[in-house]
């Protein structure tokens, strides 16, 4: 076993200034490793949701700041580096219809600089970030790894291409690469353009009335720190090296019956209204989404901790008691695409 032992190893992650990166942030620091972890450049010198984590863990780690479409930058920032969680990446689909080319460089060129700078610099291994959205409109639920990639976004396009970039180093030049495919994580620090935060936000801001987009598709919501576990068990795993691994929830739920569960939580009745800009255009909506994780048990020797209908709702209680903590941090009236 890599013994892992992360005691000193040196690992850098990408992204960490977003909602699961620095959730990955706070868990790895507990491991008494070396981290370095890359942020998008700004000329407010602001660290995105790595602003608000425990000071300490910050004064104990090293905050870089550039662009992942920069290869000198990335190829700097894996010298001297044991292992790496690849999470930089643009994630907003509605925006990805109206700029490609930037989710285009961001999420392809990005990972062909990482791969590249990796191969340079004799990376251990690479724990690369997909998503279920690559499945498109899947034949076979729950979706397994094997199920055939199917763009319905330019989203998922680039998305795609990131994947089939990383994995041809492992087949080509051997990189120990090993690509993560979550599905839809929800929790603390999320973006108000996933639904679950787009709900609680508009209910905490006393609306009766609340804008959604359509209400029929399903999803496979999985917490945030169940996320980050099964991150840092693909790590710690020695049998998934050049492996697609699924990591959801395994429960499957309509945004209508979403809807449903937060009233009851929240104890409030409101009213939900159709915003066509929440719609997908109808060839790329994606109606269902439920993992198969029998592989990431296997492999990683991971599981949820919060599973089915249960785990939702304890889950949806954490998650939803943070966001009344920290309403002032979102603008409930303006839909972040």
């Amino acid at each position: 076993m890599l013994t892992k032992n992360l005691k000193n190893k040196n690992i850098l992650i990408t992204g960490a200034d977003g909602f699961i990166g620095s959730h990955l942030t706070e868990a790895l620091f507990k491991f008494n490793c070396n981290l370095r972890v890359m942020t998008m450049y700004n000329s407010f010198n602001t660290w995105g949701w790595l602003d608000t984590i425990d000071k300490k863990v910050l004064k104990n780690i090293e905050v870089i700041s550039g662009d992942i479409r920069d290869k000198k930058f990335v190829n700097n920032a894996c010298k001297n580096i044991d292992y790496i969680f690849h999470l930089a990446s643009l994630i907003a689909i509605p925006h990805s219809y109206n700029s490609p080319y930037a989710y285009l460089e961001t999420n392809a060129l990005g990972t062909l600089n990482l791969v590249e700078s990796s191969l340079e610099n004799n990376i251990k291994k690479i724990i690369h970030t997909s998503t279920s959205e690559v499945y498109g409109e899947s034949s076979k639920i729950p979706i397994n790894e094997s199920e055939l990639i199917k763009a319905k976004s330019p989203y998922s396009a680039m998305k795609i291409a990131a994947d089939q970039i990383a994995y041809s180093y492992f087949s080509t030049y051997n990189l120990p690469v090993t690509i993560l495919r979550p599905f839809n994580t929800f929790g603390p620090r999320q973006s108000c353009r996933a639904i679950i935060p787009t709900i609680i936000t508009q209910l905490l801001n006393t609306k009766n009335k609340i804008k959604l987009g359509s209400l029929y598709p399903t999803r496979d919501f999985l917490y945030v720190t169940d996320t980050v576990d099964g991150f840092i068990k693909s790590l710690l795993s020695e049998k998934n090296i050049g492996e697609i691994i699924n990591i959801g929830s395994g429960y499957e739920i309509s945004i209508g019956n979403l809807v449903q569960m937060i009233q009851k939580i929240m104890k409030t009745k409101f009213l939900v209204t159709t915003d066509k800009d929440r719609i997908r255009p109808k060839p790329g909506e994606v109606f269902r989404l439920k993992a198969d994780i029998k592989k990431a048990k296997k492999l990683l020797n991971w599981k949820p901790k919060y599973t089915g209908k249960d785990g939702l709702q304890k889950s949806l209680l954490i998650t939803i008691k943070w966001f009344k903590d920290n309403k002032h941090l979102y603008k409930d009236d303006l839909y972040n695409q």
